[in-house]
């Protein structure tokens, strides 16, 4: 069953669709998790002047990651449609 609720598009395929979306949830807040760590630890690299070319290099890391964030989003999205068309 699909249902469209303003804006969103929700699949009904079961258990299998749940997994998914588990899965991706849990992947999205490890790289969250992630995107934060780089970014404290960054900061107080800044603090100490000899640590600053390291603290910079940790902000990249997270800004890398944080492009990653929407690319998990959407890799979940074709999933889902690949699993509902299979179930068709």
């Amino acid at each position: 069953m699909i249902v469209i609720k303003s804006r969103e598009l929700d699949v009904d395929i079961g258990t299998k669709h749940i997994v998914i979306q588990r899965r991706y949830e849990a992947l999205g807040a490890l790289n969250d998790l992630l995107i934060a760590i780089w970014f404290l630890i960054g900061s107080f690299f800044f603090l100490n002047d000899s640590l600053v070319e390291s603290g910079t290099w940790l902000f990249i890391v997270g800004s890398a990651q944080l492009l990653i964030k929407p690319l998990i989003k959407l890799t979940s999205l074709i999933h889902v449609a690949r699993t509902y068309k299979k179930t068709q």
